[in-house]
């Protein structure tokens, strides 16, 4: 009876790319692994098993030259990579060990083959129920047994995982071999960096004796508890139900702030320690998340971008064109001329335009622009508007470049600490307050959104306009989010108030990075006269991009469409609502429409939503950004699901407690915005 051991590595790992090549005193990890792993009685053999793509051949050229065998094979398949190794050994019994254990004791592994041959099992452990520290863990099991899993094992999650098809299906005999202690709790394996600096302590203290046995340990983290304090907060075995893009968010927060580059996209804004966080592809409103799960959003759509929907060919198909004449050149290209253009045409009140990339840049050239036009630099902004899109902006030192803190403290009212008495926060809807500003103050600006929440009342938006030109001030209307989306350009034509500069972004691309300042010829000149210049904004996808977008929105009339299902939309969850007898508030423009329950629970309940509705298939919150992809069939797909969930929020509004509904934390508050 030949016993084969097995080792599962890869460089690839999601949470700690290249793990098993860290040095671990003068070895590297996997080298101290099968070191130790060789002293074993029992193993006739000692093998690695890794996947065959390309990202692996240094593994196995290192692995080799140690003198150890390397099997290389499927990358997600890795039941059938173990078979096809177990074979080319000619293993009748094979022993698997995970690369990120390079604590493995060989002679706790000897005692669980002891107990696998004594009990003539098809299958042994001794983690089931674990007993001995996570870093240990040590599977036995029959060739024979393996085949079999191999041949009828049909889910993702067996193929991936090697054994959990012989843990749980009829037929196998198995046996588990358990300490007299419970360790469970002790945390020695190597899946985040936080692992590797406690396991790398460990050996540091033995060195250069690699060969100590697991219980020298256990008193070493008796006698020095702070060798072992680092990772203390990790979940054992959180890898076996963690998703690839969970997974690679924890390594994201080592090492970019915050995670990400933008905060409405953290998971713990949707569902903390359960959102995909990442996809591979886009669809219409179909994602597709690292691991190959397909889900339909329901929810922000790329915050706003795809008003036409994900990849849309005609869209795609002109940047692609784009690529190939070149993205970028000495010479400028000829689509910024004709982006303007068009811009002026469905604004005729503007004269001229400056593209950009981003949101905090078009409002950057705004201010920047505005304040030299006007010699003045006090800038009412209305409290309806959310500081983190114009920051940028209004942070901007005299030579154009950003002055001091990007994020700076806010005051009680809301303002940069390092910007009171030049900006002036005032409330939507409350035109005495901006009155009061501009009489008191030398305002120079007035920036608003046209509407986010609910519409202007008392004429609110004309008078604002009729302010602002009796005191010589400088008008900016924020589009970036509502342009296009109920009218074809920005919402102020709705209203029918024209402002002196306007903003657009998002939807303009259609998911490509483009945004445009607008304005009047008196205003926009002063661009002349102060520095305002980016080497990207003369970069030629983004402009080809919109003028394609606008190109099928006008032919579409997709702003009415979009609008018209966002109402829909509306209705149907009012009408939800009233089935189960659940309060809610609805917010947000027809084609950015949301709610939020009328409760205590509110957040709990979002967070519910977005738990139940991913395991449906759905991307889902309490908001939806309507795109054209959004049909009917989608629709009424989405509310067939949603359905039950209203109904459990019912029993939860009735008494039950909603913390046992939910599998993880509730998610963030975050701000009432449609960003």
């Amino acid at each position: 009876m030949k016993v084969v051991a097995i080792v599962q590595a890869r460089l690839g790992s999601t949470r700690l790319p290249g793990k098993v090549l860290k040095p671990l005193g003068m070895r590297s990890l996997i080298g101290v692994l099968l070191e130790r792993l060789s002293k074993s009685k029992e193993i006739a053999e000692v093998l690695v098993a890794t996947s065959a793509t390309a990202i692996n051949a240094p593994l196995e050229e290192h692995v080799r030259s140690l003198g150890f065998g390397c099997f290389r094979g499927d990358e997600s398949d890795v039941l059938d990579r173990y078979l096809r190794a177990a074979a080319a050994s000619g293993a009748d019994v094979v022993v698997r060990v995970t690369g990120d254990c390079p604590l493995i004791d060989p002679d706790l592994v000897d005692e669980v083959v002891r107990r696998f041959k004594a009990t003539n099992a098809d299958y042994t452990s001794n983690t089931s129920p674990p007993t001995f520290p996570d870093g240990l863990d040590t599977e036995v099991f029959t060739y024979a047994a393996l085949e079999r899993a191999a041949r009828e094992a049909t889910e993702p999650y067996d193929r991936e995982h090697v054994t959990p098809y012989l843990r749980r299906s009829e037929g196998f005999a198995r046996s588990v071999f358990q300490g007299d202690d419970d360790f469970s709790s002790l945390r020695w394996t190597v899946d985040e960096l936080a692992d590797y600096e406690v396991v790398r302590r460990v050996f540091d203290h033995f060195a250069p004796d690699i060969h100590f046995g697991w219980r020298q340990v256990l008193e070493l983290q008796h006698d020095r508890p702070e060798i072992f304090e680092g990772n203390r907060a990790i979940e054992r075995n959180a890898g076996a139900t963690m998703g690839s893009g969970q997974k690679l968010w924890k390594r994201a927060k080592q090492i970019i702030p915050g995670g990400n580059m933008l905060l409405s996209k953290r998971p713990e804004m949707f569902l903390p320690d359960q959102w995909p966080a990442y996809y591979s592809k886009a669809l219409g409103c179909r994602v597709w998340d690292l691991d190959g799960r397909e889900y339909i959003d329901m929810s922000i759509m790329g915050i706003g971008t795809n008003l036409l929907g994900y990849a849309h060919p005609e869209v795609d198909d002109a940047v692609r064109g784009a690529v190939s004449a070149g993205t970028m050149s000495t010479l400028n290209c000829p689509e910024e001329v004709f982006l303007t253009e068009k811009l002026l045409e469905i604004h005729p009140w503007a004269d001229m335009a400056r593209l950009a990339r981003t949101g905090g840049e078009a409002n950057a050239i705004a201010i920047r622009i505005a304040r030299a036009a006007v010699g003045r630099d006090k800038v009412a902004i209305c409290g309806y508007h959310g500081w983190h899109d114009w920051y940028l902006s209004a942070n901007l030192g005299d030579d154009g470049n950003l002055a001091g803190h990007l994020l700076p403290g806010l005051d009680p009212n809301g303002v940069p600490r390092n910007l009171r008495g030049t900006v002036f926060p005032f409330n939507y809807n409350n035109y005495p307050e901006i009155e009061r500003l501009v009489a008191d103050h030398d305002i120079g600006v007035i920036m608003m959104e046209v509407s986010r929440n609910k519409g202007p009342e008392d004429d609110f938006l004309h008078k604002v306009r009729a302010l602002a030109s009796k005191h010589g001030a400088v008008l900016i209307f924020d589009e970036c989010t509502s342009g296009f989306r109920q009218t074809f350009g920005g919402l102020h034509k709705l209203y029918g108030v024209e402002p002196d500069m306007a903003m657009f972004g998002k939807a303009l691309g259609n998911g490509y990075a483009i945004t445009a300042t607008i304005g009047r010829r008196e205003i926009m000149e002063a661009a002349q006269s102060t520095f305002i210049s980016s080497t990207f904004w003369t970069e030629r996808i983004g402009p080809t991009a919109a003028l394609k977008t606008l190109e099928v929105m006008e032919r579409t009339k997709s702003w009415e469409a979009v609008t018209q299902t966002g109402l829909r939309i509306r209705s149907r969850w009012q009408t939800l609502a009233n089935k189960h007898g659940l309060a809610i508030e609805h917010w947000g423009l027809p084609a950015l429409t949301g709610y939020t329950f009328s409760s205590p629970k509110a957040l709990a309940y979002k967070t519910l939503v977005s738990q139940e509705m991913l395991a449906k298939g759905y991307l889902a919150g309490n908001s939806v950004y309507v795109s054209l992809a959004h049909t009917d069939d989608v629709v009424d797909g989405y509310f067939e699901a949603l359905d039950p969930i209203f109904g459990l929020i019912r029993e939860c509004e009735d008494g039950r407690d909603v913390d046992t509904c939910l599998r993880g934390p509730i998610c963030h508050g975050g701000f009432k915005r449609l960003n």
